[in-house]
């Protein structure tokens, strides 16, 4: 029999103290995922104290939900169970600085802008190379379940790429550690690559040694507008094809570049925006500037132009954060995450379009042309019930493309009435029962998580 609510909030005050603990209803609510508010929402300061929750909830069957500051709390499916909401919040500590070897050690709930202001602040030269959206809000924990990303990941990969140690938390209360600060620790089991990814679902990331690397000299973007997709689709392929060394390579269709804002100006023919990022020694950025303007007017751009400085740093900023932007603008907002070949990019962009034409559904679309990753921004607005069956028509065929060309979509952000009728996580893969055989071995009540994961682990 599950514990009642107020022996689960004794108990939970016991292991980190009243004040870190929160049990009335407004609080609550703040803390609530899919209209489903959680019994009590708890806030431990060491890993120690969440290693004690994990193994109480276990043993009373208890659902825990892992949760940052909630920057991706809308990915997944809606969960079965809220039992307890484990909040990382206090875990936001530096246990190991070791700049000058190219390490740093930091705690799941740091978020990811304190930790670059960190490196800023000791002058050593030195960032981590992750952007993804909400840079300001999004803590590491949140980023590395997520592995979330942004546009430099063409250059510098991901999470999985710098990440050279952890120490989690699994449901039974076992606290585990993998690799180090030695960049080439790769002996053992490789839980960093379990966890990553895994949205809470195996285990509660406490915290993470990552690799840091030399802060670029310059930095520069290339914005070229182009009439037509081909003309985007040969440009991309130029410099991707070519000796370049960018560190982004994006496209965006007109509607969404029209909405960055800014100083950021569309010409009124074009359609299609391809940007390039480029970062290095200052002579290299500069000769790259140029070669590329050169191969985007061979193409047929409408309009090619440089962005430095606070224009460049400020177009970056626009664009990492337009899902959010849209979100707060439109009413129902839904983003959709594809991946596919690399080669397959315009063609994808080109049939999504045609797709939501012709189910009648306001898109916008933003990918990284270099990574196979677009996302699709379905600008619904309000009377969403009359929408569900061409949202989910529109879902459904996009899925499909994306399938077609060897990969997948996930729903990144929608209202609880699609999530009913679509499967958040795409099509399902031959690698799923995998999934499901982990979730089995490390999670065998089914405490973290429940339902959220792929195939409703």
């Amino acid at each position: 029999m599950m514990a009642d609510t107020e022996k689960v909030v004794s108990t939970l005050e016991q292991i980190v103290g009243k004040p870190n603990v929160v049990r009335d209803p407004e609080g609550l609510k703040a803390h609530a995922l899919n209209g489903k508010a959680p019994r009590v929402v708890v806030f431990p300061g060491t890993i120690e104290e969440v290693s004690k929750i994990l193994t109480y909830a276990n043993r009373e069957k208890l659902a825990v939900l892992p949760k940052g500051n909630g920057t991706k709390m809308g990915m997944g499916a809606p969960a079965k169970n809220v039992d307890i909401v484990l909040a990382t919040a206090r875990l936001n500590r530096v246990p190991d600085s070791d700049v000058d070897n190219l390490t740093l050690t930091v705690e799941a709930g740091m978020t990811l802008k304190d930790v670059q202001d960190r490196l800023a602040r000791q002058g050593k030269g030195y960032f981590l190379p992750l952007d993804p959206p909400h840079v300001e809000k999004a803590t590491l924990g949140g980023i590395v379940a997520t592995n979330a990303s942004g546009a430099r990941r063409f250059l510098y990969g991901t999470a999985r790429d710098l990440i050279i140690g952890m120490k989690g938390v699994f449901p039974n209360g076992d606290i585990v550690h993998s690799g180090g600060k030695t960049v080439k620790n790769v002996s053992g089991y490789d839980l960093c690559k379990l966890l990553i990814g895994s949205m809470g679902s195996l285990g509660i990331i406490c915290e993470m040694t990552f690799k840091l690397l030399p802060l670029p000299e310059k930095e520069a973007t290339l914005v070229a507008h182009f009439e037509a997709l081909e003309g985007a689709r040969d440009f991309v392929h130029d410099v991707i094809h070519s000796q370049l060394t960018p560190a982004a390579v994006e496209v965006l269709d007109g509607a969404a570049a029209r909405k960055l804002g800014g100083s950021f100006v569309v010409p009124a023919k074009a359609k299609y925006v391809v940007v390039i990022g480029s970062e290095g020694v200052a002579e290299t950025i500069d000769r790259q500037i140029t070669d590329m303007s050169e191969m985007a007017k061979k193409r047929g751009a409408l309009k090619v132009e440089s962005l430095r400085s606070k224009g460049h740093a400020d177009f970056w900023v626009a664009l990492r954060n337009l899902g959010g932007g849209l979100a707060k603008e439109y009413a129902n907002f839904i983003c959709l995450k594809s991946n596919f070949l690399i080669s397959k990019w315009a063609e994808v962009m080109g049939n999504y379009e045609k797709i939501a034409r012709e189910v009648g559904v306001d898109c916008a679309f933003s990918g990284h042309a270099g990574n196979g990753i677009l996302y699709s921004y379905l600008l619904i607005g309000k009377d969403l019930a009359a929408k569900v069956a061409p949202l989910t028509q529109l879902i459904s065929r996009f899925t499909a493309e994306a399938v077609r060309n060897e990969g997948n979509l996930v729903v990144e952000m929608s209202p609880a009435t699609i999530k009913e009728k679509v499967d958040v996580w795409g099509h399902s893969r031959s690698d799923l029962r995998v999934v499901r055989s982990l979730k089995a071995e490390i999670d065998p009540a089914g405490i973290l998580n429940p339902g959220r994961f792929v195939g409703g682990v």
